[in-house]
């Protein structure tokens, strides 16, 4: 299987969070022949004080063309 991933790491579910996870992912890949192609995005109030929108369009448009 081959995924690609976008994390959302922000507010309620942070880095420490997605960063578990993505250790999770990794280690089936490896158990099962997967890929997992993870890609890291801001939403929330981390993106409003980068980008000054909570949900930019670079971010939208990534999730709507990811697996997950």
């Amino acid at each position: 299987m081959q995924a690609k991933i976008v994390l959302l790491p922000g507010d309620g579910i942070g880095p420490e969070v997605t960063g578990a996870a993505v250790n999770v992912l990794q280690a089936l890949a490896q158990a099962h022949g997967h890929t997992f192609t993870c890609t890291e995005y801001l939403i929330g109030g981390c993106s409003i004080d980068r980008h000054g929108a909570a949900l930019t369009a670079e971010t939208l448009a990534a999730c709507q063309s990811a697996d997950a």
